[in-house]
């Protein structure tokens, strides 16, 4: 007899999804957090959201947190020190 362990991501006595590892599911409870978070919010603004629409809209929202945080910013390398300084006469 194999032995399988399983993660059950459970919402208000609701599963949600199940996994296999420990990491996945902890990333999903964090997306339906945030979804629940995106949800109040949205539960406030100015525009008329059937609950059911705007609970996907939230969830959407959350699975696509990194674009709406817009692009990535390229740090710059360290140059030499010595091109940095500027000279004041």
């Amino acid at each position: 007899m194999a032995v399988t362990i399983q993660y059950l991501v459970v919402r208000n006595g609701i599963e949600k999804m199940t996994f296999t590892n420990k990491k996945e599911a902890d990333a999903y409870d964090r997306l339906l957090d945030l979804a629940e978070h995106l949800d109040a919010l949205l539960a406030s603004a100015p525009v008329a959201l059937g609950e059911d629409d705007r609970e996907a809209l939230a969830l959407y929202l959350a699975q696509h947190q990194e674009q709406l945080a817009g692009p990535k910013k390229k740090t710059a390398r360290k140059t030499d020190k010595a091109a940095d300084i500027k000279v004041v006469a």
